[in-house]
């Protein structure tokens, strides 16, 4: 934003995002071991793919079957996030 907008404040940045979060405009997505995420709002359920190289986060579709199965006996499954880890399609190609 700031190649933008050279006088763009960081502070303005995050006012901005949490407003469109209280909004609903926008999602915050927590990652393990990563700064803030956001989103559009009302993708529905999904995962994440964390590149290790670049650091970027892809969405991944779908979901793993049969997650019930995983759950300790007598436990009740409520929720469940999916982080997948590794290297992204443009960090595997050669340069």
């Amino acid at each position: 934003a700031r190649a933008e907008v050279p006088s763009l404040g960081l502070a303005t940045v995050y006012r901005n995002l949490k407003s469109l979060v209280d909004d609903g405009t926008l999602a915050t997505v927590e990652l393990p071991g990563a700064t803030g995420h956001y989103e559009l709002a009302g993708k529905g359920h999904h995962h994440y793919f964390r590149c290790r190289s670049c650091d970027r986060v892809f969405d991944v579709e779908g979901c793993a079957a049969q997650l019930e199965e995983l759950t300790p006996r007598g436990f009740q499954l409520e929720a469940h996030e999916i982080v997948l880890y590794g290297r992204c399609d443009a960090c595997c190609t050669p340069s």
